[in-house]
Parts: structure tokens; sequence; C-alpha cells
């Protein structure tokens, strides 16, 4: 044990490493790895150092597990323990000799900058072996730190912070250090908010992290936030709504951490709100994703956006980023308090939760069989499954009854071999019901985020419910090789349009210069039907021009695992002859993206992705002030993000409207056009009853939240 403690003493606290007093200045990521790492070093017996990853701009992502001595000699046991305990059929595994794992989770909103800084101040603490609570606490605990979830994000705040910050900080509110920039530190590296990523896993810090976290499932989960600068603390337990697979557990446990937290509140006097604003139930969150997997999730809100190091709050009180690490280390170390004094009720809860799930699942259906109508489609949809740890398989040669995602009525159904089933006995049942049922049960109308997310309806599939047990026969899909029908020398090479994945195809296509063309009607040729969309790649007009042509052809396929089909003659049974105008030959897109102040960041960001990552597309960004100002032989199409763009709309964009140039308008974008001249669209008047239109005189102020929010849409899902 001695050497323990020798081994800690060398460990240097923040401002020894940093150079100042923590809370003084904002510190950029490589100096907050480069702290971890040194700890780690310095520390061995007690932390084991991860890097899982980087983000996009090349930063470190990694989190370090700090326990007692003995604890992490056997880390791995400990992990793999846990994961045992999450299958729900091991009886193997002693929970009384089992650590609870709390994961603390820092700074996913770059702007929120205090959250990383404490990160600092909670590694010291717990492994310097100088607080002897805590010493006794990680005996039974294991705490693991991610410092930084989005470190481009924060890196982004920081550097401006840094760079326009004078010698001495500036309270006032209207100072420019209060003010940032667009787009702001908030999203990642692409524009994302990385909070609403936590099931979806589109984003490369999501699917880094995500593994990770699969690979531990912790009991205990903490997303550290920060709100306005006016607001006071916020902590669980959470608000309504709450999903109903909640169990009554995990809600009660998070007002014995709420009650915790509130004891060290109100011995400093701090101010704190629990039970409003912030609910559980959208599934992508860090409190939701982890509580629909079993875990006691929770976030913590401390007031701090754009407060810099010190600001004025409309209370007249001074807000300082000392002030803002007190709360957020108070609620960090009283929330690993609480765990390791209720490790042994965390255990066997969690060990109960799993259990459950294979005894008694939940939700109304037993099975839900997602048709294999389009298997691009599916094949992406299994890939999210996979992702999350969802068990499925495919095809069962039964029928049965369930509820029909489209009629929205009971309907009868028959499995095909390709058919995707989701049998609800498993133990990530509550997350497999919840990202799967057709409609989420909602137990109040004013909640913070969307209410619709069924994963059949987001994929555009034929799907049914069923209160019928199903299972798959076959753990792969049974899909025809791509060149199954390979002719040596065809007219034409086919391929079938009706995904996002197709669009891949012929993208690709044309980044090998070769035409493709696409048939604007149906069409039936040897004997097979093709429907309007259909791909063509003619033979003749591209080997000129194209070396390894049917080489290229037949790589793009199995890059995207496309079936294609070669015909021999372009004289058709039905339709139009190849030789019509019907096929006209499509262009290469050149795509430009508004950006700028008028421009929302996250919508920016969507459409970044999409074409970079989905589509393999290269976009030039410009500055939405210049759109009248685009050369229709630099730029065919534009696409305007949601945001106000009503004094840049003028001539120059119509004149490059009537070149042949595309617009796309997205949400609020529209309204910039309407009524604009060149522009033929209208705002249809919305009908509000009379009766719907309440007095206001007969409205009451404490109701005025959820009279706003009666006639928003905070979820929908319309077929179109």
């Amino acid at each position: 044990m001695a050497s323990v403690l020798v081994l800690n003493a060398q460990i240097k606290s923040p401002d020894e490493f940093l150079g100042y007093e923590l809370g003084t200045h904002f510190t950029p990521h490589y100096k907050v790895a480069d702290y971890f790492k040194q700890t780690a070093v310095a520390s061995p017996k007690n932390i084991k150092l991860i890097e899982y990853g980087k983000t996009n701009e090349g930063r470190p992502l990694l989190v370090a597990v700090i326990s007692a001595p003995e604890n992490i000699a056997r880390l791995e046991q400990i992990r793999t323990n846990n994961l045992k305990l999450g299958t729900g059929a091991d009886q193997t595994v002693d929970i009384k000799a089992q650590p609870a794992i709390v994961w603390l989770s820092y700074n996913v909103h770059g702007n929120e900058a205090n959250s990383t800084e404490t990160s600092m101040k909670m590694l010291y603490t717990l492994s310097s072996g100088k607080n002897v609570e805590a010493n006794n606490w990680l005996k039974n605990t294991v705490v693991v730190i991610d410092p930084c979830l989005n470190p481009d994000g924060r890196d982004r705040y920081v550097n401006y912070f840094n760079s326009v910050v004078g010698k001495t900080p500036n309270s006032d509110p209207a100072s420019r250090e209060h003010i940032e920039p667009w787009p702001g530190g908030r999203p990642n590296h692409y524009y994302f908010d990385l909070n609403r990523d936590w099931a979806w896993q589109t984003q490369l810090e999501s699917k880094q992290r995500l593994a990770l976290y699969n690979e531990w499932m912790p009991q205990v989960h903490v997303d550290f936030h920060e709100q306005s600068y006016n607001e006071p603390y916020y902590f669980a337990p959470a608000a309504e709504p709450v999903h109903q697979d909640i169990t009554p557990w995990q809600r009660s446990f998070q007002v014995v951490v709420g009650k915790n937290n509130a004891k060290y509140f109100d011995a400093e006097g701090w101010q704190y709100f629990t039970k409003e604003r912030f609910d559980l139930l959208y599934p992508s969150y860090g409190d939701t994703y982890p509580l629909y997997n079993g875990s006691i999730g929770m976030t913590y809100e401390q007031g701090g956006i754009r407060a810099g190091l010190s600001v004025v709050t409309n209370d007249g009180d001074t807000l300082t980023l000392k002030d803002r690490i007190a709360h957020h280390f108070a609620t960090g170390m009283s929330t690993v308090e609480v765990s390791s004094q209720n490790q042994a009720k965390l255990m066997e809860e969690y060990k109960k939760y799993f259990q459950q799930e294979l005894i008694a699942a939940p939700g109304a259906y037993k099975t839900y069989i997602i048709k294999a109508s389009n298997v691009s489609r599916l094949k992406k949809l299994a890939e999210l499954l996979s992702k999350n740890k969802i068990q499925f398989a495919y095809g069962a040669d039964k029928s049965g009854r369930g509820y029909d995602y489209d009629t929205q009525k009971e309907e009868n159904f028959s499995i095909d071999r390709n058919d995707l089933i989701v049998n609800i006995q498993q133990p990530r049942a509550v997350l497999a019901n919840v990202l799967l049922e057709p409609q989420t049960f909602v137990t109040d109308s004013n909640t913070y985020d969307i209410t619709a997310w069924a994963l059949p309806y987001v994929y555009g599939l034929k799907a049914y419910a069923s209160k019928e047990s199903f299972k798959g026969k076959y753990a792969d899909l049974s899909v025809a090789d791509p060149t199954s029908n390979d002719i040596d020398k065809p007219l034409a090479w086919l391929f079938s349009w009706g995904s996002a994945e197709d669009a891949g195809v012929l993208i690709n296509l044309q980044k090998e210069n070769i035409k493709v063309r696409q048939s604007d009607q149906a069409f039936t040729v040897a004997g097979r039907d093709y429907p309007a969309g259909t791909l063509i790649v003619l033979r003749t007009e591209n080997e000129k021009t194209v070396k390894g042509l049917k080489d290229k052809v037949v790589a793009v396929a199995k890059q995207f695992d496309k079936p294609i089909r070669g015909i021999t003659s372009g004289f058709v049974e039905k339709g139009k002859d190849f030789g019509s105008n019907v096929y006209p030959i499509l262009k290469q897109p050149k795509i430009a993206i508004a950006s700028g102040n008028e421009v929302s960041s996250l919508a920016f960001g969507e459409a970044w992705f999409y074409l970079e990552h989905d589509l393999n597309l290269s976009p030039s960004i410009i500055n939405a002030k210049d759109i009248n100002n685009l050369d229709i032989n630099k730029v065919n199409t534009l696409i305007l993000p949601d945001g106000s763009y009503g004094s840049f709309i003028g001539d120059g964009l119509t004149a490059w409207l009537n070149k042949g140039g595309k617009l796309i308008l997205m949400e609020d974008a529209i309204e910039s056009v309407l009524e604009k001249k060149g522009f033929d669209i209208k705002k249809k008047e919305a009908v509000v009853k009379k009766d719907e239109k309440p007095e206001p005189s007969k409205l009451l102020f404490k109701n005025k939240d959820k009279d706003d929010f009666e006639f928003a849409i905070p979820g929908a899902i319309y077929k179109v």
C-alpha cells in the first residue's frame, strides 16, 4: 500500500500541471488529454487510460477508468462479469463482489465548456489518494471519466474565447467574449448535436464512444451540461413525460441521487431545481439511452452557456467559471458517493433488469417484422440494430397477424426469407421496443424534444408489430450476387432506383466519368419490367472514353452490394426504345450549400454531412450573402438549409435559376421566397376553428408554457 501512496504523491493537481488556477482559463483539449495521460502514468495502480478513438479533426477521444488498486488489478474480470449480468441469463457472477460502474460524460456540447475543466478536478480528487472518503468509495465502485465527448466543438469555442478575452475578463453580457460567431462551439466538426446521436450513431465520435460504452454497460451514467447562465442548477429526478418502459426502480433511484445532491447544494446555499423541463422520452440522449440499457441515466445542467470566465446575470450576481466548476464537481462527487453507498442495490437491480427482459419483455408486442421491401434500406436498419446490440434474424416461413404500420390496423402477414425479425425476448428488449414501437405513449405533451421516431417509418419499410412470438431462422440476408447475370458484352447495364444507396451508385459511376441515363418512364425489356427511374449505362457510348468500363461498373455494383442486369437489346416490349429522348443523360451535380449567420448551423451540418459521407460528394460552401453571384458553369445546384434568407433573394439568384440552376429549400428557407418575383410559391393559411382559441381572459399564466405548446407538433411522421 505504501508504494501506491508514493505513486499517488507524484500526481500533479490540475493547477500544478496547467500552470494556472483551474477556472481562470479555458483549457484546450490537447492540454486536457496530456493531463489525463500524465495522471494515468503517475498512478497506474489506480487508473487505466483508454484512448478509444479520434475526432474528425484528429483530436484524441479517451476515458480514464479509476478505482481502488485491487479493482484495477482485476478490471477486465469486472468488465466481463458486468457484461455477463447484462445477458440476463448468467448465474455465476457474485454481485456482492462486483463493483458498481459509474460513467461520467463531460462536454458533449462544446460551448458548455465548464464540464471538461471539472473533469480534471474529478480525476485528481479520485486518484490522488488525498480524499479519504473517495478512497473508500472506490473500493466498491469503478468510475469512468470521459473528459470531453466533443473536442472539436469545444476547441472551436475555447480558441475563439481565448483569442478575444482581455487581460481581465469582461462580465458584461454584451461583450464580444460572450457572443460566439457562427457556427458556435455546440456541435461537432460536421455541426451535429452529439447529444441527439446516442442511438443513431451517425457521427464518428458517437460510433467510437458507443462501441466502448457497450463494452462496459455502467450502472450509473451522468451527462454533464450547461444551460443559460441565468438558470440555477438542474439535477434529477427528471420531469414528465417519462417513458413507460423506464422502471420504477430507475425512477426511484433518481430521487435518491437528487436528494444526495441537494444535501450538498443546501449546505452551500446554491440554488437548484428538479422535476422540470428535462424529461425522459426521446431515446438518443445521454440520459435516456443509458436508461433504456438498464442504467440510471441522468442529465445535470449548470447555468453557464456564453458565460465565459465571468458574467453578470439577470439577478445582478456575477457567475464565474470557478462557480460553475464547483457546482459540477459537487454533483459528480455526490453521485459517486451515493452509488458507492448503494452498490449492492445497484447491482441487484441491474441483474434483475436484464432477467426481466428475458422473462417478461416490455411493450404490447412480442415481435417486430420488417419486410424486405427495399433491401438497401433493410441493410441500413440492420446496421443500426447491430450497433445497439439489438438481436435480430431473418425469415421464418410463417404467417401471422399484427399491427400494420401503413394501415394502422390489424392485418394478416406472411414472413418471407429476407424479412427482418426482432423478437423482443432478448437482453436489449427495452431499447428494441422503444425504437421500434409504432406509437410512443406520451404522458405529457410538453416534451423537450420529438415524440416520433419508429424505425420502420424512418427507413420507409413495410412492417408489422405482432403480439405473437416469432423467431428468425437465418443469420444473414439471402442476396443475389451483383454480377449473377453477367453478360460479357451487353448493350447496357441496368440498376434499380429507390434508395439513397442508389444515389451513391449513380454518383460513383459518374466519378468514373461514366455516362448514366435514367428512364423517365416504365419499360419492359427481355421479359422483365423496369420502373421509371431505372439507371442505364450504355456500353458503346462509354467504352470509347472509359477504359476498363465493365470492371468499373461491376466494382461500383459490388461496393454498394447492388444487383445489376445486363441486356443485349434495346428493343423493348413495352415503353420506349433506348434511343428515345425519355432516357436522358444525368448531369453530374455541382453543389453549393449556403452558410453563415443567417443559416441554422445544425441544418447546414445535416446537408454537408449527408453529401460528403452518404453520397461521396464534395459541395462548395458559400456565404449566404453570395447566392446572387453563382456561375451556372461552376454550380448547378444550390442548397439553402433552414435559415432566414429574405434580404438575399434577388435578381441574380433568379437569373441563375432561369439558366437551369436547381434550388433546394429546407424548412424556413421556404419562407424566404414566398411571394418573391420568379417564385410561384404561396403559403396556405392555416384554418383554426373559433372554439380552438380560448378567450385570453380565461387563460392562467401558470399554464403559459403548456398553452404555448398546444399547437406545436413535436413529432409526426407522414407518408408522402
